[in-house]
């Protein structure tokens, strides 16, 4: 497989109205449609976005798997990590011993704005009310002024976890920047082979029914023969944060 650099393009085709970044995803995709995880994640990182690619990381239930293949290539490629203010501290926990093991030379804690937090949720039940200003100010944006610097950012997401999720690519654009989904056919035997393999350590929360783990107000254990996210948001009609519209 021939792969090349990719520089900046125009945002916009003039002959077809498509974006390029939509072009260059579509592309993608059928380039890489057989391919492994760890071929996907070397070529974005070293031929297709070199020193413009992150991996946005929860540090959740399934996250060791994805840095584990990380680490296998580049250990200094940024690793992005939103620090709501509203986690788990089973997930804090992980976070440093995952960042332990791996040894990752840039890691980085993307926090929200104080000012904005102030000015709309003094209190910090903001959750309660508009979850989705919670998740916006603590998570969507804070991510979109991390990634400035970025053309491309790799996620954990995975066809399986969720209805919602089945029809993920390898590759989609958002925002001008490709995203990177890697894992995206990977199911849950293999990711169960997969900790056992490469000797993962799970999650804290994960053998206590957390089957997705996000902030700690908005997330609750899955009931057996549900989808891994249906503990996010239960109740309510909203399936995602935000920072995969």
């Amino acid at each position: 497989m021939q792969i090349d650099t990719l520089h900046d393009a125009p945002i916009v085709d003039s002959q077809t109205s498509v974006s390029a970044p939509d072009m260059l995803a579509r592309d993608l995709n059928a380039r890489f449609a057989t391919a492994s995880p760890l071929e996907i994640l070397d070529a974005a990182i070293h031929h297709l976005f070199p020193k413009r690619i992150a991996l946005v990381s929860s540090f959740g239930a399934e996250s060791a798997l994805l840095l584990h293949f990380l680490a296998e290539i580049d250990r200094s490629v940024p690793v992005l990590f939103l620090d709501t203010g509203k986690h788990f501290d089973e997930t804090l926990m992980y976070r440093d011993i995952l960042a332990g093991r791996f040894d990752f030379t840039d890691l980085r804690s993307v926090e929200p704005d104080g000012a904005d937090l102030a000015r709309h949720d003094p209190d910090g039940t903001l959750w309660q009310t508009n979850p989705d200003l919670c998740c916006q100010l603590r998570k969507v944006d804070p991510l979109l002024h991390a990634l400035e610097p970025f053309g491309a950012w790799i996620t954990g997401r995975k066809r399986y976890q969720s209805r919602t999720r089945a029809e993920l690519p390898l590759f989609e654009s958002l925002d001008g920047r490709i995203k990177v989904n890697p894992l995206a056919h990977l199911n849950a035997a293999d990711i169960e082979a997969a900790f056992k393999e490469f000797k993962l350590p799970q999650h804290p929360l994960y053998y206590d029914g957390f089957k997705s783990i996000g902030c700690k107000p908005c997330t609750l254990r899955v009931a057996d023969g549900d989808d891994a996210r249906s503990g996010r948001w239960a109740g309510t009609d909203k399936t995602e944060c935000g920072i995969h519209r």
